[in-house]
């Protein structure tokens, strides 16, 4: 495969092809999946702002948001440092910089609901 025709598949040096959206989209779903468990999400807000009780309607409405995520393609914009990162590194480590992305977007989708 040549490295030219797609901006996301690299070769790693092992010569082993990596769609590094996919890894993204993995990592990104499987943690938004996590948020769908209801004890995670109030587990994560009680320790990330302090808030002890959510309401089930704001619940049901931050689920919603989080299911229409899981099936939404991966932004690329927001991804930028981590898909410029493997392409200058071929590497699929995140750093810790990187894997706050992952949890920046779901963040933005919580306190869309926690401050209404």
């Amino acid at each position: 495969m040549n490295m030219n025709t797609q901006n996301s598949t690299f070769l790693t040096e092992q010569n082993e092809t990596i769609d590094i959206v996919d890894v993204i989209r993995k990592l990104r779903n499987d943690l938004i999946k996590d948020f769908l468990d209801e004890r995670t999400m109030i587990a994560y807000l009680s320790a990330q702002y302090k808030i002890m009780e959510i309401s089930s309607i704001k619940i049901e409405f931050i689920k919603g948001d989080l299911k229409k995520l899981l099936i939404a393609p991966v932004d690329l914009q927001w991804y930028y440092p981590i898909l410029q990162d493997f392409k200058t590194t071929g590497s699929a480590a995140l750093s810790e910089g990187n894997e706050k992305l992952f949890y920046k977007e779901i963040e933005n989708i919580l306190k869309k609901y926690i401050y209404a």
